[in-house]
């Protein structure tokens, strides 16, 4: 039973200009792990402006593949409406799966213009990106949405969960599962994981790799319980399920060639490449006796 008033979405007004909770909590879990990755890159050697000025093209093309992702499965609704409500991302609308489909492909070039290696960053960056993920589902919380379904009146759930969650998650006099905070929390194993991975120091590559597959075995079996899924073919098929089960499959694939084929490790200095991808020789040469 809905004891108070839903929180409100907006943050602050500015006259014309309104600020709301869900840009603010996605910010600042960006911000958080881009201080985190920052730091990781600093203490392998890597530049320090590295990861600011990959995330300076990685963040705007993520959220572009995020709303076209979105907008590509919900087509029948845009298309029936405005055609500026394409643009609408204030109204919420965005997938997590086209963010990282997204920051990847942004990486790989990233990576090839750089002259750096992608794992070395691909490694670097996961830990803060689920870590970001876990605190922007929040933002879903203060929106009321990325529930799933009806909860019993009985259901232990309301035992566990804090009351002002379950209060957010009530709308219209029905409380639903909270799957933004089963989310969240399923990110947090996974960052813990991460991180304790990288002090085992674990191939190039395996970190990021672990990401995909940790966060996409929670998503599977949590997107079976969300009521606003995308899917693929009419209500058969969710969208975020099938990619969760091709990231699954590819990740375990890329860990066995790799494990056959590399045998850098995680905190191995990075390389020093030439303009044209060649290593550099080293200008340390013993001096004549």
């Amino acid at each position: 039973m809905l004891l108070t008033a839903p929180l409100d979405r907006v943050f602050l007004e500015i006259g014309p200009l309104t600020i709301y909770w869900y840009g603010v909590i996605i910010a600042t879990g960006a911000a958080i792990g881009l201080w985190l990755a920052t730091k990781e890159a600093d203490r392998l050697g890597l530049k320090k402006d590295l990861l600011i000025d990959f995330i300076v093209f990685a963040v705007p093309i993520a959220i572009l593949c995020a709303r076209i992702y979105y907008v590509t499965f919900e087509w029948e609704r845009y298309a029936s409406g405005p055609f500026w409500k394409v643009f609408a991302v204030w109204e919420g609308g965005i997938a997590i799966h086209g963010a990282v489909i997204g920051g990847i492909l942004t990486a790989i070039v990233f990576s090839k213009v750089r002259n750096i290696s992608f794992w070395q960053l691909a490694d670097i960056v996961a830990p803060s990106l689920i870590l970001a993920q876990a605190i922007g589902r929040w933002g879903n919380f203060m929106n009321q949405e990325a529930h799933g379904g009806p909860l019993s009146s009985d259901s232990i759930v309301f035992d566990i969960v804090p009351t002002f969650i379950m209060n957010q998650m009530t709308i219209d006099g029905i409380t639903y599962h909270p799957t933004f905070l089963y989310e969240s929390l399923w990110n947090i194993l996974i960052f813990v994981l991460l991180i304790v991975m990288v002090r085992f120091n674990p191939l190039r590559g395996e970190v990021f790799l672990t990401y995909a597959i940790g966060y996409s075995i929670g998503r599977y079996f949590i997107e079976g319980m969300r009521t606003d899924s995308l899917y693929v073919f009419g209500d058969f098929l969710r969208t975020a399920q099938l990619v969760s089960v091709l990231s699954i499959i590819v990740a375990v694939i890329l860990i066995i060639y790799r494990r056959k084929t590399t045998s850098i490790r995680y905190n191995d200095v990075p390389e020093q490449k030439g303009k044209k991808g060649n290593k550099k020789k080293s200008t340390n040469k013993k001096k004549k006796k």
